[in-house]
């Protein structure tokens, strides 16, 4: 992954930007179109790398997700064939990418997605795509860190 590829999710736009920004939003109508537009920022991924072994099982949206590391961080490249999903991908890297794998193993996300009201909003099927694309990250970030 280039210098001029990266993601701003983890650099300038951090888990706690997410959070003070989702929280002007009065209503849950704002905070999707917020979401969307945070989906707008993310770098395209290149075809090349959507393949099955990138691909994220349990995910309503087709959802790939490359992982490298650099400098010991975990630099994250992510994509979807959805707009809603590629926000919430965004959210995701904001609280992983460019992390440790011992700092993104130790990031509580449940307290994170609770701080947002976010699993509440989201249909059970897009529940559970947020929850797969976590997990595969952990196990990234766990198996980095062995």
């Amino acid at each position: 992954m280039s210098d001029t590829n990266q993601t701003p999710f983890g650099h300038s736009i951090t888990s706690d930007d997410i959070v003070d920004t989702l929280s002007f939003f009065d209503d849950w109508e704002d905070r999707y179109k917020y979401i969307i537009d945070l989906g707008k920022e993310l770098p395209p991924m290149p075809e090349s790398l959507h393949t099955e072994e990138r691909k994220i099982r349990g995910c309503q949206s087709q959802v790939w997700i490359d992982t490298q590391m650099e400098h010991g961080r975990l630099q994250l490249a992510v994509d979807s064939d959805a707009f809603i999903v590629k926000g919430l991908l965004g959210i995701v890297l904001a609280a992983y990418n460019n992390k440790t794998p011992a700092e993104v193993l130790a990031f509580d996300i449940d307290g994170y997605f609770d701080s947002l009201d976010l699993l509440q909003h989201l249909s059970p099927t897009r529940g559970n795509g947020l929850r797969a694309m976590v997990a595969r990250i952990r196990d990234i970030a766990g198996a980095a860190a062995s």
